[in-house]
């Protein structure tokens, strides 16, 4: 965990150069490509041509001229992208050389310093079972440094639940412009009945009717498997509550790795549901080629 001022912008700057040599590398010319502006402008008038759309004919200099013109019209670029980064307690987790949290500041710090290369603005929403951190949107690349340190720094007090209805609540409230939006988390959720994943399931559709939506599960391979040492103490990293395992136990082992792809197989399934892109990153692999995937397959939508 970042425990001083010095550790945590030794931490920044890594990350920094790693995401910059993986932009200048791999991700170059691919951002452009992948998200649409918010909309279209009126670029210039020129003459028809045959085969033109006669839908975008300007009749008022058609009758001023006498001769037919079209209006053109230039996409806008400029974007507002919103990361809302999950810092409840199960994310300061991490049986790797980094934590779940680390992992979401690298990634956040990736795709932020893509778009500020583009002149697009950034902003940062922190949250666990309450909206722990809002900055709204600004350009410049001492914004993304701002966003890096941020995530970092709330590991040391990451504790709490993972609220996604309430995120997503007030992502709707203060962002009123359409933005593209990567909900960063482990969607560690705590047991939710059906009609609690459904009204989820609709919020999130809501609001990707609004605004474009990208979901980032994290996970960690702790998560998934137990090893035989013998009595471990587990502890709920959201709720504190403990409990005593016997890993030694080849049929706890199996029954807690047949769990967790329950749960892995049910958020696919969530996801798949909703219709929203998703990025999955996790702490023991690269996620460079799951970012220039999700660029690739989003462009080819385009």
């Amino acid at each position: 965990m970042a425990t001083d001022v010095k550790e945590l912008m030794a931490k920044v700057g890594k990350i920094r150069i790693l995401t910059n040599r993986l932009i200048d590398d791999q991700l170059a010319g691919d951002y452009h490509s992948t998200f649409k502006g918010q909309g279209v402008e009126f670029d210039e008038v020129r003459p028809y041509i045959a085969g033109d759309d006669v839908r975008t004919i300007d009749w008022n200099v058609t009758a001023r001229t006498g001769v037919p013109y079209i209006k053109r019209y230039s996409e806008e670029r400029e974007l507002t992208i919103l990361f809302l980064v999950d810092v409840s307690g199960s994310q300061s987790y991490g049986s790797r050389s980094r934590s779940k949290m680390e992992l979401a500041a690298e990634v956040t710090a990736l795709l932020a310093l893509t778009a500020i290369r583009n002149q697009d603005k950034i902003g940062l929403v922190l949250f666990s079972d309450k909206i722990v951190k809002y900055i709204p949107p600004r350009k410049g690349r001492d914004s993304v440094m701002r966003l890096v340190r941020e995530v970092l720094a709330a590991e040391d007090e990451a504790k709490g639940g993972t609220d996604v209805e309430g995120v997503l609540k007030f992502l709707n409230g203060v962002q009123k412009r359409r933005a593209v939006v990567f909900l960063v988390s482990d969607f560690i959720t705590g047991s939710r009945g059906e009609s609690a994943a459904d009204g989820l399931a609709r919020l999130l559709r809501a609001t990707a009717r609004h605004h474009d939506m990208i979901c980032v599960p994290v996970s960690d391979p702790a998560e998934s498997t137990l090893p035989d040492v013998g009595l471990v103490e587990l502890e709920d990293s959201e709720t504190g509550e403990l409990m005593l395992v016997d890993t030694s136990s080849a049929k706890v082992r199996k029954a807690f790795a047949a769990k967790a792809e329950s749960d892995r197989e049910e958020l696919t399934k969530f996801f798949r549901k909703t219709g929203i892109d998703t990025l999955d990153i996790a702490t023991d692999k690269p996620y460079i080629d799951g970012v220039r995937a999700l660029f690739k397959r989003r462009a080819r939508k385009r």
